[in-house]
């Protein structure tokens, strides 16, 4: 490992820093809370010639995808970024890079989404748009989403993967938060992250067609081949986490556990207050109980046997949702309860909903979901049905 300097970064700087180093081409954003800085640093970059890049300020979010769309598939390295309703604008393009196997890579500043009109973090937004088809990973401080950025670049652009990324880091709780970093050297950087080579780029000497029309006849076939190309991305995701520990000293991997050495009952987080957690987990340590933590950092595709394998050993999963599927509970752990499939085994799972609109969930408030959920087992043993525990609530 090279040269590194220590600086401390505001999250949204720290993913301006990474798209810098990857050298993108071109940039196409619209600014919205809690991601402006993101877009705004770049810009100044672009301006004042740090970043060789096109900055394109669109009208729209919708616009700023359609952009990302037509400059990677001319063969150009692209960026960008946004959050909560500007996300669900751009909602209907976000299928389109996926399916024409783009490698865009976006951030998103987690948010709220309205009404009442929130400008604060939650992942209401990240849920509403899990089936699209994208590469998701989530970033827990400063150092990951500048990490995850980088990984993002490098996973998306292989030509065996060839599918779009999203990082997701949560807004203002590490977006505009200033925290210690470490910066690789950029010519490590350049060796991480080859130059973007798109087999099939439109060429006017080499004409192709993409998007076109799909029939009936052709349509199911199309998704098909889709899905089985998305689910085999697992394997490099894994691969270039492992070659940027190699190069860099800092390892991730799909499912990250904290003290489940030995843990009888593991909570599950994703984003910012796993480190919350984390203090939860070495407080109800001392005081005797059997806890672990587990994170999900890969969001999609779903690492189904990685999770198998971290709770195998676990009587009871605590899953914190920060989103609410309206008539169903807990958008996270319903796809946990699907991925583990049979509630009558162990481990027992019950799940809370907390952090909404950016509330904030203190350490008081994971042991608070333990102990709610060793009361809620007796229930679950009786065969009763429980539903997902809002927490933090004035009633």
């Amino acid at each position: 490992m090279k040269k590194v300097k220590i600086e401390g970064l505001e999250g949204s700087f720290a993913v301006a820093e990474a798209v810098r180093m990857a050298n993108a081409d071109v940039i196409a954003a619209y600014p919205i809370t809690p991601q402006t800085h993101i877009v705004e640093r770049l810009s100044e970059m672009v301006a004042d010639g740090e970043l060789d890049a096109e900055f394109i300020c669109v009208e729209s979010e919708h616009s700023a995808m359609s952009a990302c769309v037509g400059a990677s598939a001319a063969g150009a390295r692209v960026f960008t970024c946004t959050a909560g309703q500007g996300l669900e604008l751009m909602h209907e393009v976000l299928y389109i890079p996926s399916s024409m196997r783009l490698p865009v890579v976006a951030v998103i500043a987690n948010r709220a989404l309205s009404a009442p009109l929130s400008v604060w973090c939650d992942h209401s937004d990240v849920m509403a748009i899990r089936d699209i088809g994208w590469i998701q990973m989530f970033a827990e401080n400063n150092q990951q989403a500048f990490d995850l950025t980088l990984c993002a670049y490098r996973v998306a652009e292989d030509k065996e993967v060839l599918f779009p990324a999203m990082v997701h880091l949560d807004g203002f709780y590490l977006s505009h938060v200033i925290e210690d970093m470490v910066l690789p050297d950029e010519e490590e950087v350049a060796g991480f992250i080859p130059e973007y080579e798109h087999p099939f780029v439109l060429d006017p000497d080499r004409p192709v067609s993409m998007g076109c029309y799909g029939p009936p006849f052709i349509y199911p076939e199309t998704k098909k081949a889709q899905e089985v190309a998305f689910a085999n991305t697992r394997p490099k995701i894994v691969e270039t986490w492992k070659e940027f520990g190699d190069t860099f000293g800092r390892y991730y991997s799909p499912v990250e556990k904290y003290k489940m050495e030995d843990a009888r009952i593991a909570m599950l987080t994703m984003g910012s207050c796993g480190e919350t957690a984390m203090l939860a987990v070495d407080e109800m340590r001392e005081e005797g109980e059997d806890v672990g933590l587990i994170r999900l950092r890969l969001w999609r595709p779903f690492p189904f046997k990685e999770f198998r394998e971290a709770v195998k050993d676990v009587e009871l999963l605590v899953v914190l949702d920060r989103a609410i599927s309206f008539g169903m509970g807990g958008p996270v752990c319903s796809e946990v309860k699907s991925a583990l499939y049979d509630q009558r085994k162990k481990p027992y799972i019950v799940g809370f909903i907390g952090g909404l609109g950016g509330r904030d969930i203190p350490i008081e408030g994971f042991k608070y979901m333990v102990s709610r959920a060793l009361e809620k087992v007796k229930a679950i043993e009786r065969g009763e049905e429980i539903e997902a525990e809002m927490i933090g609530i004035r009633e």
